[in-house]
């Protein structure tokens, strides 16, 4: 994801929070954010207001059901749709009707679409915010195979015991490392650390101590810096306010129990106590103190400079998501090699890190209309599971779909290509392991984040001190969604 990703994220949750309107996305899509009721900022109250679920279950056979109805809101891939929807037919014998949006109409559309005689039985829905606004028509998924596949279930949209988004597609970020130079690292004999592997370092503190003996070594390993260069120049900020942003909120957030999503709690929240403040300021010192960069030139520094910083073996590590690996594949003379290429969380100290995953998420999620007939439903969960269990399924969503599909049907062979999205796929898939939810999508404003980065910009040039930081960081948020709210 880049930063212009980012940024149309939030502002598909600003417009959605002020008018419930359709906001277009990289891609040229709609994202899914809109009903009719104002509730963005609302509890999820744990119930289904609906009569009806979609039960897996021997008693709604999809043998019932001539015709489902998908309704896509990605204009760019619709022939591909429409190439699956033939193939399911041929082999089941039942008819799936995609009706693909024009950009930038999908809340237009679905609004219109569902109230016919006729509705979608499959719609998407972007995050808890989408399922807030459109949770009358959400069936609950707990009991599918569709949600049973799923690899990590902390990433679906839940409401009490119940599911009723299931993710299709995901990112994910976190500190990206060369397993060739922290090889060579722990095969140092006079190391300071005890660790030998990367597996043991699951911890702020394990990180910490293995990343500044690899400073003291950097002559020994043949680098110039254990962690790229934290870009600080305009406009390159967005992976220190934003995506690391994103921890100590999340976690300030996932201690607020009245919701079922730490977006929520985020869109609810008037004020924010910055309660991980110290827990950020951990990994953000690690990042400046071992670069390859002295401070005071980090504010030139942009996000290309690091990236290639690590794709000639310059680094060990660098902050930054999948998506990061054509850059990284880009840069001329790269010398890692793609074997190397790995991910690990992005540690700050907090308790229990230790089963920590990476940041995770997506704003495209499958919800089932729970007001068709239990068969319809369960047909249209059958063509869900058939698109990502079946060969001819997972053929399409790996070649012609391009998603990293958060399901555990994929064989190594079958998944994608690149070695951070497959990365992605296994950390989503340890045991015992929980990601990160995507929290900044519940940040108030653009405002807030360039806020957040210039107060970080005089921290590391050692004009203001930290608690300048702190304070900016809370007044902002204050400021921001008081104004949203006018």
């Amino acid at each position: 994801m880049k930063k212009s990703r980012t940024i149309a994220i939030l502002l598909t949750l600003i417009l959605t929070i002020s008018g419930f309107t359709g906001c277009q996305n990289q891609s040229g899509t709609e994202n899914s954010t809109g009903g009719t009721d104002a509730v963005a900022t609302q509890a999820v109250n744990g119930t289904d207001s609906t009569s009806n679920t979609a039960q897996d279950n021997t008693d709604t056979a999809s043998t019932a059901v001539d015709e489902i109805y998908f309704l896509n809101f990605k204009p760019e891939i619709a022939e591909v749709y429409d190439s699956i929807a033939a193939d399911y037919e041929a082999e089941t014998g039942i008819k799936v009707k995609v009706v693909t949006a024009a950009s930038g109409t999908y809340e237009q559309t679905l609004r219109s679409e569902i109230a016919k005689s006729d509705p979608p039985t499959i719609f998407q829905l972007n995050g808890p915010v989408g399922y807030e606004n459109w949770k009358d028509y959400t069936a609950d998924l707990s009991g599918t195979e569709l949600y049973n596949i799923l690899s990590d279930k902390s990433l679906a949209i839940k409401a009490g015991d119940g599911v009723y988004g299931v993710p299709y597609a995901v990112e994910g970020y976190g500190i990206i490392y060369n397993n060739a130079i922290l090889a060579k690292y722990f095969a140092l004999s006079d190391k300071a650390t005890s660790y030998t592997s990367i597996e043991e370092v699951n911890s702020f503190e394990a990180l910490k101590a293995v990343v500044e003996d690899m400073t003291a070594h950097k002559d020994a390993l043949g680098i110039e810096g254990a962690f790229a260069s934290t870009s600080m120049s305009a406009g390159e900020q967005w992976r220190w306010q934003t995506h690391l942003a994103n921890l100590p909120l999340y976690y300030e957030f996932k201690d607020n129990t009245s919701y079922d999503s730490t977006v929520l709690a985020g869109l609810a929240a008037s004020e924010i106590a910055f309660t991980y403040a110290d827990n950020y300021r951990n990994i953000f010192d690690l990042y400046i103190n071992n670069s390859c960069t002295q401070k005071g030139l980090l504010g030139s520094k942009t996000v290309n400079d690091s990236m290639a910083e690590f794709a000639l073996g310059k680094v060990a590590f660098v902050q930054n998501g999948n998506w990061a690996w054509s850059q990284i594949s880009s840069v001329e003379g790269n010398t890692v090699n793609e074997a190397d290429i790995k991910f690990m969380p992005i540690y700050t100290g907090v308790a229990g890190e230790e089963t920590q995953g990476l940041c995770i998420g997506t704003e495209n999620y499958f919800a089932i209309n729970s007001q068709v007939s239990e068969a319809a439903q369960q047909a249209s969960i059958d063509f869900l599971v058939w698109l990502f269990s079946s060969e001819t399924g997972k053929s399409y969503v790996a070649s012609q779909l391009g998603f990293i599909a958060p399901f555990t049907t994929f064989a190594e062979d079958e998944k994608p290509s690149d070695p951070l999205a497959k990365e992605v796929l296994a950390w989503m898939e340890k045991d015992g392991i929980t990601s990160v939810a995507w929290t900044f999508a519940a940040f108030p404003s653009e405002q807030f984040k360039n806020d957040f980065g210039d107060a970080l910009l005089e921290y590391v040039q050692g004009g203001q001190d930290w608690d300048y930081v702190v304070n900016t960081v809370k007044e902002s948020w204050k400021t921001e969604r008081a104004n949203a709210a006018q």
